[in-house]
């Protein structure tokens, strides 16, 4: 399937549709009487670079449907930072170009290979873990690379499951061992991973205080996460430094920090945690680096850590993933976890893009393509 869908890319760039059916009799009667998806409509990249400038909404033709294959139509998807890296060049893992955008999205089950048994058409299903060329209306994989999820989950929330809140679930059990009554300290509250670490935290009975950018909007941005279940929500501006500690009140000093921004930001998170506490990164949207001060390795006995979703699904964690987010969807149902996100028609691809790219203003919502 992948050599198939790999070829049909390629004719896309200085090779007609016709040539990939002209490959001799015996071919020709294998396709003919193969299985076959249906043509897909799919947002493609034949180089690396601005993601507006690179990309194209395209129709790939059929591909084979194997034994062992699923048709999958995909219903959602949503456009994640980490999708515009990988568009731009930028991730340490590069596609094979051409390719097609998006690593997570969920579907509806189209149909079937021959010896498929543990799905059915109609399944609601993610590909998990996560693979890249979701943004496509139909989607050809193993069996064995899709998970069937509750069909009474929202779509939306589905498609996104996968990338921000699995971060922050991973993220708040995998380097420090809190207790309920603990505290968290995070900038970016107000990202997906952000949102989703003040929620799961407040499930556990862990405290929150969260560090926002100056806004405009700043208040109501404050109540938002206030209503998540924040406990302190600051600007930057708000804190002083060397007064840090005043700010927490009767919340303890954090063991645990959370930095999507560098620079200043992270700075300011260093400087609320305690006596051998962690900070643990995984993002740079600032672009700017996270400096340390001498006296904070010295004295507090610091501790710096990154944390990479793709590498830790990479180590073997496929059946614990899936648990994961079972339990992550299990939260959406019951209303215990939700964040801000906008429903894009796929005709409406390059609206959506433009937003997610910040050339419709600031304070987007994820976008979340519908299919």
């Amino acid at each position: 399937m992948a050599f198939l869908r790999l070829a049909a890319l390629k004719a896309l760039h200085g090779t007609s549709h016709t040539l990939l059916l002209r490959r001799g009799p015996a071919s020709a009667v294998r396709a003919f009487s193969a299985t076959m998806s249906p043509p897909s409509r799919a947002v493609v990249h034949e180089l690396f670079g601005p993601p507006d400038a690179v990309t194209k909404v395209t129709e790939l033709p059929p591909v084979e449907i194997k034994e062992n294959d699923v048709c999958v139509k995909m219903l959602a998807a949503p456009i994640n930072p980490s999708d515009i890296n990988r568009i731009q060049g930028k991730y340490p893992v590069k596609p094979q170009l051409p390719a097609v955008g998006g690593y997570e999205g969920v579907g509806e089950v189209h149909s079937l290979g021959s010896a498929v048994r543990g799905l059915s058409p109609g399944d609601l299903v993610i590909p998990s873990p996560p693979s890249s060329g979701t943004w496509q209306t139909y989607v050809v994989k193993e069996e064995s690379a899709w998970h069937k999820i509750d069909r009474g989950t929202p779509v939306e929330y589905a498609a996104t499951i996968t990338v921000n809140p699995l971060t922050a679930l991973r993220m708040l059990g995998d380097f420090v061992d809190l207790k309920p009554g603990d505290a968290i300290v995070q900038n970016g509250a107000t990202s997906m991973v952000g949102q989703c670490i003040v929620q799961l935290a407040r499930i556990r009975g862990i405290h929150s205080i969260n560090v926002i950018r100056d806004s405009a909007l700043s208040d109501e941005v404050k109540e938002k996460l206030k209503r998540l279940g924040a406990d302190k929500v600051y600007t930057e501006t708000q804190l002083d430094l060397k007064k840090v500690k005043e700010f927490l009140a009767n919340i303890p000093e954090p063991a645990l920090g959370f930095n999507c921004i560098g620079g200043h930001s992270a700075t300011t998170v260093l400087a609320f945690l305690g006596q051998g506490g962690t900070m643990v990164t995984y993002g740079g949207m600032s672009k700017l680096p996270v400096t340390v001060s001498t006296s904070s390795f010295i004295f507090k006995d610091l501790s710096l850590r990154g944390f990479w979703l793709q590498k830790w699904l990479g180590s073997n964690k496929a059946e614990e993933c899936r648990v994961m987010l079972d339990h992550l969807l299990g939260l959406v149902r019951e209303g215990k976890l939700t964040y801000e996100m906008e429903r894009v028609p796929f005709d409406d691809f390059q609206t959506a893009l433009d937003k997610s790219l910040g050339k419709l203003g600031g304070g987007q919502r994820k976008q979340v393509i519908i299919f």
